[in-house]
């Protein structure tokens, strides 16, 4: 028998560009009033915008509120294998 990774479930919901709601957040990487950035189990996220704000935040299930003017929401994807595999393939 397989054993899956079983995380927080991860959702996002975003109100008029004005609120954004979400679930899954595991760490809060950084913050300012133009970009936050987000550790989800999907990868790390990325918000941009103007006047951002933390209205809320549960470490314990990985519920978040931001408010703001938000333009751009962005994963990053993780970089496979090393230096060499990238240069050579």
């Amino acid at each position: 028998m397989t054993q899956e990774k079983k995380g927080l479930p991860h959702t996002l919901t975003l109100q008029e560009r004005k609120a954004l709601t979400m679930s899954g957040v595991s760490e809060v990487l950084s913050f300012d009033d133009t970009v936050i950035v987000l550790k989800t189990d999907l990868g790390v996220l990325q918000i941009q915008g103007r006047q951002l704000q933390l209205k809320e935040l549960s470490r314990e299930c990985g519920d978040m509120a931001v408010e703001g003017y938000i333009q751009a929401m962005q994963y990053a994807e993780p970089k496979q294998g090393g230096f060499f595999s990238r240069l050579l393939g």
